[in-house]
This record gives C-alpha cells, sequence and structure tokens, in this order.
C-alpha cells in the first residue's frame, strides 16, 4: 500500500483489519510506504515491512518471499 498524504494512512490499518476479518491476513504480506509513512506507523498497524523508497522496498519484497 501507499499514501502520499496523512488522511489516507488510516486506511491502511482497515485494510490490515479486513484481511483479519475475511481469515486471509495469514496468506498475504503487507508492505507500506508513501512520503507520510514510517517504520513505526507499519509496525504499530501490524504490517509486514516499510519501504521508505522503490529500492528498499524491492530488496524488502525479495525478503519477504524468500
Amino acid at each position: 500500500m501507499s499514501a502520499l498524504l496523512t488522511t489516507t494512512m488510516p486506511r491502511m490499518e482497515e485494510t490490515i483489519q479486513a484481511l483479519k476479518e475475511a481469515g486471509i491476513r495469514d496468506q498475504v504480506k503487507i508492505m507500506a510506504g508513501g512520503a507520510p509513512v514510517t517504520q513505526d506507523f507499519i509496525e504499530k498497524i501490524g504490517g509486514d515491512a516499510y519501504g521508505a523508497n522503490a529500492a528498499s522496498a524491492t530488496e524488502k519484497a525479495k525478503e519477504l518471499v524468500s
């Protein structure tokens, strides 16, 4: 997921909650980034990885699937 405005960040947590309620949270990896997003925020909402930029997100994705 990506957020360019802080106003969209709460939807990230709602999305993770919806995946849990659907019973599929353990079947997907959740990465997020964007200008207002931080590693702390991703940890707080239960995401799997934070990408500060496209290059670091690519590396994190490789780590998550290996």
